[in-house]
């Protein structure tokens, strides 16, 4: 039996809403998994670039044995009925960056999961997969919408459960993405955030998010231009992505664009605005970037509706 699952790239946090906000963008990855028939053949994984990848998918140190988040999710699920997994042929067909914050590693643990749930009959529900995703990335801010799709509020609660609500995005505001050609891996990104923040940073956020969420939910603009703002991880991350302080300056005096963030623990940036900015925010990020020689993959994408879908099974 070989199954297919197709996974969008994901953007978490958007200003205030570290650990908790995220969105699915239509840049896929697609996982493929295989019984083979033969014994003793053990785990294969193989890794390929899309022929429609946007510029610069980087595969290099990236574990393609049972060290591999993809052996490792499936190995979970596999777990959690009592079996393991023996024989399998794993093929992860990439289009979303690695190291860029675009949830490369929820869409490998997401497709690892879905698959291995095909193949044994479905023993996991939605709650489950969003639970086992969660645990392996360690938060669900990105695993979550790469399963349900959308633009999604979701907590990992004590007893490992996933509450999650879906905001319905405005189709008017647009969200433009620069991937710049440089990597920062989560690990190094997280090493910069101090274990304690002052409370009124923490009660800034609060206010920031409250407003983001209402902003959303009643199109108001005004309200969505104070909501992109942070004190919890940006303010600490700054120094991890150059330009990204000179990007928000170039950026703020701008009517018809709202904010500038980062996504996830970066150095993708995420613009958001209206359209008649999208061309400016495109030249801005090109030109300061160019200054200083980093390269830049710029796309304007709608919120991808569809989460994590099974392509085939046979």
């Amino acid at each position: 039996m070989k199954i297919s699952v197709k996974v969008p790239a994901t953007a978490a946090n958007l200003g205030p809403g570290f650990d908790c906000l995220g969105v699915a963008l239509p840049i896929f990855n697609t996982i493929t998994i295989e019984e083979t028939v033969l014994p003793g053949t053990g785990i294969e994984i193989n890794a390929i670039k899309d022929e429609t990848n946007i510029e610069d998918v980087i595969l290099d140190h990236t574990p393609m044995d049972e060290n591999s988040l993809i052996y490792k999710a499936v190995e979970l699920l596999y777990n959690s009925i009592g079996q393991s997994p023996s024989e399998l042929k794993i093929t992860v067909q990439t289009q979303i960056p690695i190291t860029r914050g675009l949830g490369s590693s929820a869409s490998v643990i997401v497709g690892g999961l879905l698959a291995a749930n095909e193949l044994l009959g479905h023993p996991a529900d939605e709650q489950a997969l969003l639970s086992l995703a969660a645990e392996l990335e360690g938060h669900p801010d990105n695993t979550t919408p790469a399963i349900t799709g959308g633009m999604v509020i979701s907590s990992q609660e004590d007893d490992g459960s996933v509450v999650y609500s879906k905001l319905d995005w405005p189709s008017e505001w647009n969200i433009t993405v620069c991937v710049p050609d440089f990597e920062l891996s989560t690990d190094i990104s997280r090493s910069v955030l101090p274990k304690d923040v002052p409370l009124e940073d923490a009660v800034f956020n609060l206010k920031r998010f409250g407003m983001f969420v209402q902003a959303v939910n009643t199109r108001d603009i005004n309200l969505m231009k104070r909501a992109l703002q942070d004190k919890l991880h940006q303010p600490y991350r700054m120094k991890l992505v150059p330009g990204l302080e000179r990007i928000i300056d170039n950026l703020k005096h701008e009517e018809d664009v709202f904010g500038c963030v980062l996504s996830g623990s970066g150095p993708t940036i995420i613009v958001i605005s209206l359209k008649s900015a999208v061309e400016k925010i495109k030249s801005t990020v090109k030109e300061t970037w160019k200054d200083m020689n980093v390269k830049v993959n710029i796309m304007t994408l709608p919120v991808e509706q569809d989460g994590a879908q099974v392509l085939s099974n046979d």
